[in-house]
């Protein structure tokens, strides 16, 4: 009877219909799940039913069966290959999870948490750099043009979020603007307050660039401006600066200028400095590579870092 259950266990299940697959994926959900597309008429295929067969005595824990949720695939016939990833996904337990092992969460509060997510939010088509539709072009111009700091969320990268908010707030339309987890509108109400000039004191600015820079070269003691990060330098002169600097056991922050343009243009001419890397002490600029090499050689840099030059 045991021996008889297990052989049962380990066959290879031929799906007939819908409603049988169905069946199946609800009994199986916590299974790892092969699945086999053949043809009677491939020689191959009566290959591989073999070996799907010698496969499922061997992991009787694995559902040969098919299934709506793909993990892995296998072209063509391939019978060491094919052994190889049901023993390591087998092994690995890297089939999906049961809906009942990690519940989704609730579209409502999700939506709650993007609209702020920022204060001022932007649902659109596409990105603001790359807008889908005209719509959300013109918007993201707007704000653009009357230096509104925004943060921005594309609906075509998530369907649920796309309907759900439409109905969340009952606004069937796309762009939607929110200040402060409120919905402002969308393009037509955007355009009607600039023209009566109220979309100035709704939407919060962003910072002047100048302003910005101030705040970014005061942000800590010590700070380097440079290509990269502390992990890992992106050139050999941002490289040379952090050997430097690590020597000297002096605590310092990184800005990596090579994730935000507009800091590393307005940086050349804020300090009057054209290159990279940049140091500054307390909001001071101490210079480059040069610099910070002969401070070094003259025994002058532990002084400097520590803001007592």
């Amino acid at each position: 009877m045991a021996a008889g259950a297990a052989e049962a266990a380990a066959a290879v299940v031929e799906v007939g219909s819908a409603g049988q697959f169905e069946e199946l994926l609800r009994l199986r959900a916590k299974s790892l799940v092969v699945v086999h597309f053949w043809a009677p008429w491939a020689p191959q295929c009566t290959q591989m039913n073999g070996v799907m067969a010698e496969l499922a005595k061997e992991q009787p824990q694995v559902s040969f069966v098919k299934n709506s949720q793909k993990i892995d695939r296998l072209d063509g016939a391939h019978a060491p290959e094919l052994t190889k990833k049901v023993q390591r996904h087998a092994s690995s337990g890297s089939f999906p999870p049961s809906g009942n092992e990690h519940p989704k969460e609730d579209l409502s509060l999700r939506l709650k948490k993007l609209i702020h997510a920022a204060p001022c939010m932007l649902f659109m088509k596409g990105t603001p750099q790359e807008p889908r539709c005209g719509f959300s072009k013109q918007m993201v111009e707007i704000l653009n043009k009357h230096n509104i700091q925004f943060s921005s969320f594309d609906i075509f990268s998530d369907e649920e979020v796309r309907q759900g908010l439409k109905t969340y707030s009952s606004w069937p339309t796309y762009p939607q603007l929110y200040v402060s987890g409120e919905l402002i509108g969308g393009l037509d109400i955007v355009k009607e307050l600039e023209a009566s000039e109220e979309l100035d004191t709704i939407c919060p600015k962003a910072p002047k660039l100048e302003e910005r820079l101030k705040v970014l070269t005061n942000k800590a003691s010590v700070m380097l401006f440079m290509k990269g990060n502390k992990q890992e330098a992106k050139c050999g002169f941002s490289k040379q600066i952090l050997e430097i600097l690590n020597s000297t056991g002096v605590d310092y922050e990184t800005f990596d200028i090579l994730e935000d343009e507009e800091v590393r243009q307005g940086l050349k001419t804020y300090s009057n400095w054209p290159t990279y890397p940049q140091l500054y002490v307390k909001g001071e600029l101490v210079g480059g590579l040069d610099i910070v090499k002969e401070l070094k050689e003259n025994g002058e840099l532990l002084s400097v870092l520590k803001g007592e030059n």
